[in-house]
């Protein structure tokens, strides 16, 4: 009769390890998203008022007072300073008071923070018993009306940067370090190529400036290859989760696409300052609707996390070789000719890498 452990018992126990991971990414998406965008308000939301007169200072210093926080009003002299401020997206709106009043936007910044402008200044011409004009200095394409497409090209072409990572860190893994890195180069320069299709022919969501769109994108896709195939050496199995941590719960959320920070809680405001999926979509904007205004910003950040991702490759690589090393000293010292029984160690090793590998692009692929 054997004593040995039943084989549901082990299945059951192998299934459950393996539900550990699903089980960690519903509950960081579900922090993270629903952290940043279950209940969007604003706070220290820069507007502008257009005047220098006593009426236009009590009007300020009103919404100010009223705000409790949620703006940040400040006066300028005349309509241009306004505009200017709205180009330079120094500001989200510009009031200009009278007999026909009239609000200043530049949706191609934010269309939710514009809104949210929009509904303060309708109340406040309202209150006057005037109609608002609502002028827009920088709409957006005609393919992107609401000004959200950025986000969903940052969306595609982070699933097809991070996703590829499992195949070049998984399958690859016996293949030297410098290799994969050039893999994970050619692999970031087709995503940034498809990213580029979806955004100009395919879908128009900018309709001028699509070299700077694929060049911000390469960079951004090449970044997260090159950190997620670092990862990898360390982190195995976990580099799956690791990548999305990185790249979609930290990265979607605090971007800037859906919300700009001045809607945003304050965790998430402080990552769109230096987080890569924030220089993406802000280099985008800035580079198609604003005249490049804080491109160099934007691309600055795209390119530290391109070195970070190209020094954890490089310190990957010197740890493989280490323990390449190690192992071939093992090896020197085992008999020449080992017998079945000696084999039967590597063999389960074999088996289960394979096995581990298997899951690992499996879990890529579902995510």
């Amino acid at each position: 009769m054997s004593t040995g452990p039943h084989p549901t018992a082990g299945a059951l126990r192998h299934v459950l390890g393996h539900l550990l991971t699903p089980l960690l990414m519903c509950l960081g998406m579900g922090l993270a998203y629903l952290g940043a965008f279950h209940a969007p308000q604003p706070h220290d939301l820069r507007v502008d008022v257009v005047g220098s007169g006593p009426a236009a200072q009590v009007l300020a210093q009103t919404l100010q007072d009223k705000g409790a926080g949620a703006l940040d009003v400040r006066t300028v002299p005349d309509r241009a300073t306004a505009a200017t401020a709205l180009r330079q997206q120094d500001s989200y709106g510009a009031y200009i008071p009278g007999d026909h009043p009239e609000l200043l936007v530049a949706s191609a910044s934010s269309d939710t923070s514009a809104m949210a402008v929009e509904k303060v200044f309708t109340t406040v011409a309202a209150g006057q018993d005037s109609p608002l004009k609502v002028t827009d200095l920088a709409p957006t394409a005609s393919g992107d009306p609401t000004g959200q497409g950025v986000f969903f090209l940052l969306v595609a072409v982070s699933i097809g940067a991070y996703a590829s990572v499992a195949v070049i860190g998984a399958a690859g893994a016996a293949l030297p370090m410098r290799i994969r890195a050039l893999l994970a180069a050619g692999t970031s320069l087709v995503v940034s190529l498809i990213g580029t299709l979806f955004a100009g022919p395919v879908f128009h969501l900018v309709d001028h400036g699509l070299a700077g769109v694929w060049a911000l994108s390469w960079l951004y896709a090449a970044g997260i290859l090159l950190i997620g195939v670092g990862l990898h050496t360390y982190l195995r199995r976990w580099t799956t989760l690791g990548v999305m941590v990185l790249f979609v719960m930290l990265n979607f959320t605090s971007s800037g696409g859906i919300y700009r920070p001045e809607l945003q809680p304050g965790f998430f405001g402080s990552l769109h300052a230096f987080w890569n999926g924030a220089g993406l979509v802000e280099g985008i904007r800035g580079h198609v609707y604003f005249d490049g205004h804080g491109l160099g910003g934007h691309v600055l950040v795209l390119a530290v996390w391109f070195l970070a991702g190209a020094l954890l490759v490089t310190l990957a690589g010197r740890t493989e070789a280490r323990r390449n090393a190690v192992t071939a000293a093992a090896g020197a010292s085992t008999a020449a000719a080992p017998t079945a029984a000696d084999r039967a160690p590597e063999k389960r090793a074999e088996d289960e890498d394979e096995e581990e590998m298997e899951e690992e692009m499996e879990e890529a692929v579902a995510v």
